[in-house]
């Protein structure tokens, strides 16, 4: 199974976006502490967040106890800084991509520990950065491309809200 980490999330609304995808693909969500929010039951009903139930979603205290849990054999490092475009990544079957915070990316030393799996999204030079959860949409469904989009629908119609 496909993996979206986020590391100390700041905004609700992205990882919001980010459970929505992860619903739409069956990837599970594995948030790191601190988070910017509340994800309790009450506060993800009163954000009306009614698809929360379709996603996997694992919390952490912190990036140890998630790399104790879940290992590091296909992870991958999402930011601006990273040395090479994802193109160039050679994902294999259950990706884990690792994504930090919205304001400050991820720990320097995080990145120094996996270099060679450190990947960006190429764009404009002046451009400082997408959305996360554009940029964890863009990278998952291109990990899902790679792997012919297993147990997905591919009837080129667009699901409707309702259809969750």
């Amino acid at each position: 199974m496909n993996q979206i980490v986020l590391f100390a999330p700041e905004i609700p609304q992205n990882t919001g976006a980010i459970a929505r995808t992860c619903a739409a693909t069956g990837a599970s969500l594995h948030l790191i502490k601190p988070l910017g929010f509340d994800i309790s039951d009450a506060a993800v009903r009163r954000a009306g967040l009614d698809y929360w139930h379709l996603v996997d979603v694992h919390v952490y205290e912190d990036f140890e106890q998630y790399l104790r849990e879940n290992g590091d054999e296909n992870l991958w490092l999402l930011s601006t800084k990273a040395p090479r475009s994802y193109a160039e990544a050679d994902f294999g079957p259950d990706v884990s991509l690792l994504f930090g915070r919205e304001t400050s990316g991820l720990p320097e030393e995080i990145m120094e520990r996996y270099r060679s799996r450190c990947i960006r999204i190429p764009m404009k030079p002046r451009a400082r950065s997408l959305n996360l959860s554009s940029s964890a949409a863009i990278i998952l469904y291109d990990v899902l491309r790679r792997q012919g989009f297993p147990g997905l629908l591919e009837t080129g119609i667009m699901a409707v809200d309702e259809d969750f």
